[in-house]
């Protein structure tokens, strides 16, 4: 990003919600850039910030482990909000008093009114919000004023207009905040005074500068799996360095049904790229033998991943970098970052099941996105509209759809069966109405009847979810026509399948993908 560009700073505290604050941010058209907590001010400087948000955070301002940023940051004569921990941060430092509320606030709250002020201009009061919190502030620094208050927070909303200082104890990043982007938009737009002029455009040009930046006169090799995070991180790489690229693609036996094939038509045909396949099938399979244990599977799957990376390499040549198309959510569950004390959900096998010796050095150029913001980008870089929205598809691959231990005659099983429910979404028209659909296969038998013949077989579990960034989703309610179409054809096309079931839980508590 050029130096002109306006930058608005969200220092990081830990908070799994830090990312759509900047997400939040970039959706009102100015560029955003997460920094971790204890960035210098000397290095916003170079950025070119105009304003600053301090996110919220799992700690507390008044334990052991409470984390603070460079006090300098004040002086800067830039705006600072403060969001839940990022206004305790605020009130402490600035010489408020920070206490252990006597009744914590999670959840939704009611947010009133006690003063005009620069955040809440355009709105009426009360308003929801959505509130996580177990500390609040007593007593405000000096020059701040009290501009609305919850039940449980009389300093809700605070400002010090002279400074352009403001603190919010809610979080307005989240869809349970129904105005909270209205207030963001205040911050940037009537405080940081943000010209509105960024675009996912330049964000493209930005990444491609650093790619070229970051790789130099060095290779790239990238594991292209035909999904939409692999396929724009090829389109992007292969725009900044060209012929230093060289796209791998592992047939780990994991894969979707036919998906070698589609791969090496669309990137050796359409795109011209440099396409290796290798055939791991045997190789994947002897390493899960007999493992059930998710996390185990996950790890594994990476680690011989790229173990079967290096070798490849042999032959087409030393690589330095591998570029993976690790996006937002996979951080967030795998909890990679060291600094943020975030729990481990799941590891993703492209950020949690990496060797520690593994040769090569990371690039990964879409971390700090989310799956919409990624098409989106594939958008920019000419990629096809099919590729780009088709369904999200986990990078182990039906290594997380077998439950239980992975079997070859289980994933031949699972394959059919999940081009089958693919078909009839496409053909109903909902594939395109929903976030994600697919089968899992349980490892568990039932008593059937399939003419008048007693069966024992397995059981297939129909997926089928909505979502917006895959931190939250909701299961799908689609006709029962349609699902009666796909529950006769699998059961009568894939053999060693006499049942059916519908998985309606969300995430949470649930999680997208059963493993």
């Amino acid at each position: 990003m050029t130096t002109s560009t306006q930058t608005i700073a969200v220092l990081d505290f830990g908070s799994q919600y830090t990312q759509v604050i900047a997400r939040r941010i970039r959706e009102c058209s100015v560029y955003s850039r997460v920094f971790n907590y204890n960035v210098k001010a000397s290095e916003l400087r170079k950025a070119n910030v105009c304003g600053i948000i301090l996110s919220g955070g799992p700690a507390s301002v008044l334990g052991k482990e409470a984390i603070f940023p460079d006090k300098e940051i004040f002086k800067m004569g830039v705006p600072v909000l403060g969001i839940c921990y990022g206004l305790q941060v605020m009130g402490k430092l600035l010489g408020g008093k920070v206490a252990k509320s006597s009744q914590r606030e999670y959840g939704s709250g009611k947010l009133t009114f006690k003063a005009t002020g620069a955040l809440l201009k355009g709105l009426k009061s009360p308003q929801r919000v959505w509130n996580s919190h177990g500390d609040r502030l007593e007593k405000m620094p000096a020059g701040f004023k009290a501009i609305a208050q919850t039940d449980n927070s009389k300093y809700a909303v605070i400002e010090d207009a002279k400074r352009r200082f403001y603190g919010m104890q809610f979080h307005p990043e989240v869809a349970h905040t129904p105005k909270g982007k209205k207030i963001i938009e205040n911050f940037l737009y009537g405080v940081c005074k943000c010209k509105g002029d960024w675009k996912m455009s330049t964000y493209a040009e930005q990444l491609i500068h650093d790619i070229r930046q970051q790789v130099g006169k060095k290779k790239v090799i990238l594991g292209l799996s035909g999904g939409v995070d692999s396929s724009v991180v090829a389109a992007l790489v292969h725009k900044a360095i060209g012929k230093q690229l060289t796209c791998v693609f592992v047939d780990n036996g994991l894969m979707r049904l036919n998906e070698r094939k589609q791969v090496e038509k669309i990137f050796r045909s359409h795109f011209k790229m440099n396409l290796k396949c290798v055939n791991a099938t045997q190789r994947f399979l002897k390493a899960l033998k007999g493992v059930t244990d998710p996390e185990r599977k996950r790890k594994i799957i990476g680690r011989v991943f790229v173990r079967v990376f290096e070798d490849a390499v042999k032959n087409a040549g030393q690589a330095d970098y591998l570029a993976q198309g690790t996006i937002y959510p996979d951080v967030i569950e795998s909890a990679a970052n060291p600094a943020k004390p975030a729990a481990v959900i799941k590891s993703h096998h492209n950020v949690g099941g990496l060797p520690k010796d593994m040769k090569f050095k990371l690039l990964e150029p879409i971390r700090e996105l989310f799956k919409d913001e990624v098409r989106v980008l594939g958008e920019e870089l000419g990629l096809p509209h099919d590729m780009l929205w088709r369904h999200p598809f986990p990078g182990p691959g039906l290594g997380v759809r077998v439950a239980g231990e992975i079997t070859a005659e289980r994933l031949n099983i699972l394959r059919k069966a999940d081009d089958i429910l693919n078909q009839e979404m496409v053909k109903s028209g909902w594939y395109a109405k929903v976030w994600q659909s697919f089968c899992v296969f349980v490892p568990v038998r039932t008593v059937g009847v399939m003419g008048d013949e007693r069966t024992y077989d397995w059981v297939i579990a129909i997926r089928i979810v909505n979502s917006v960034d895959a931190m939250t989703a909701d299961w799908s309610d689609i006709p029962h026509k349609v699902l009666a179409r796909i529950s006769n054809r699998i059961i009568n096309e894939v053999k060693g399948v006499n049942r059916v079931v519908l998985d309606i839980s969300s995430k949470p508590p649930a999680t997208i993908e059963w493993e």
